[in-house]
């Protein structure tokens, strides 16, 4: 049972090893969805995650004999760091069971925290057959990252450290992956205030909570596919599936461009880097239906590797017509360039990057396309931009734009 004692205890338990995380007031969003919006930032945690909350918790319930047959688990990446940490707090040994596309920042940081990394399948589902097996070819004891009632215990003591902050909270959303921080933190939220709203958020290609709760039992989907790979579970857990049935008021689904977005929003206003699993919490603000309300979203983590962290910023200026490709058509002769050049200069654009054709048509000399990648201030910019070409005679296309 998930009790007020035993959240008590383990909000003791936990202060042992967590970092204080104070909520984040943000005036950008609190202006753009007309709520007080406030950040609980977990992405600042230590091991870059809230999940080190409930490893550790977990594995101190544990005996002392449970404990000295070695650990191992599953997980996408913030568990396992969650367990290396607990385990070489406890001085146990420690193997974890990834899948093959974890980010690499996961993977070495889960190492260097001193544990052993097994990769296998794709997404969390294979690497949790994967690691049952490992514990039964070896004797581990099993630490399930969300289907367990003391992991989602400790996970639920961000609920507490919420209401101590911001006692009058009005709306609490939190992603889910199998369920876990959604169970531990609905559930003490309740016990606290039974009125509050509690919203759990989801990627749209990985709702497997939202199919859940429409079916009325657990079900399984056949395919998981988001860029939020924290959350990337076909199925949620069966242990805290009732307590999500009871105590959740709504699921909010994501797609993936909405987390493109979301991350820049966070870099630009707030200075804070969130992986995707966390950033659904912030691109489902947009969604809530409310105004006026306290609202607090649960960063989850902020363990992005610098390829991902990368190719999100470029996405997101191409998302915004930040930066766009537009290919123009000139005869190949001394001057048509700078004239091209001198336009778009004229309207405050920025090149960034040319691509010169001259075998677009046969006769060069009548006409050479040029892909001209150019950095704006967003939508009207860019059209201004783009109507200043037209206005010059020199027949622009927009393009795709590759970075």
């Amino acid at each position: 049972m998930l009790t007020l004692d035993t959240f008590e205890e383990a909000a003791e338990k936990v202060r042992e090893v967590t970092l204080e995380t104070k909520l984040i007031r943000s005036p950008y969003f609190s202006h753009l969805t007309g709520n007080q919006v406030y950040f609980k930032p977990e992405n600042l945690q230590r091991t870059g995650a809230y999940k080190v909350r409930g490893a550790y918790y977990k594995i101190s319930t544990l005996s002392d004999e449970e404990r000295s047959r070695g650990l191992i688990t599953a997980s996408a990446g913030n568990h396992a760091q969650g367990v290396a940490f607990a385990a070489s707090r406890y001085g146990v040994k420690a193997v974890i069971v990834m899948p093959e596309t974890t980010p690499y920042i996961k993977v070495e940081r889960t190492r260097e925290l001193g544990a052993e990394v097994v990769l296998s399948g794709d997404v969390y589902d294979d690497a949790y057959e994967r690691a049952l097996e490992l514990a039964e070819e070896n004797g581990y004891t099993f630490i399930h990252p969300f289907n367990d009632l003391g992991v989602a215990t400790g996970q639920g003591t961000i609920a507490m450290e919420i209401f101590k902050e911001l006692p009058l909270v009005e709306y609490i959303l939190a992603p889910i992956g199998g369920g876990g921080l959604v169970t531990g933190v609905a559930t003490l939220a309740k016990l606290l205030n039974p009125s509050i709203k509690v919203i759990g958020v989801e990627p749209a290609g990985a709702a497997c909570m939202k199919a859940s709760l429409e079916a009325g039992h657990v079900v399984k989907l056949p395919v998981a596919s988001t860029i939020a790979d924290g959350t990337a579970v076909l199925e949620p857990g069966d242990a805290v599936f009732p307590y999500v049935q009871k105590n959740v008021d709504g699921i909010i689904t994501v797609e993936d461009d909405e987390l493109v977005a979301a991350f820049l929003d966070m870099v630009e206003n707030h200075k804070l880097v969130v992986e995707n699993s966390g950033l659904l919490t912030v691109a489902a603000l947009k969604h809530l239906d409310v105004t006026g309300k306290k609202v607090v979203s649960i960063l989850s983590g902020g363990n992005m590797d610098v390829i991902t962290m990368a190719n999100e910023v470029q996405n997101g200026l191409i998302q915004r017509d930040r930066v766009f490709t537009v290919s123009v058509f000139l005869p190949d002769r001394p001057g048509e360039l700078v004239r091209v050049a001198q336009t778009i200069a004229a309207n405050n654009g920025n090149v960034i990057r040319l691509e010169h054709n001259q075998f677009v048509t046969a006769n060069r000399l009548e006409s050479v396309r040029l892909d001209v990648t150019v950095e704006a201030f967003g939508t009207s910019h860019k059209e201004r931009i783009v109507a200043a070409l037209e206005a010059a005679g020199l027949r622009p296309e927009l393009v795709a734009t590759q970075m």
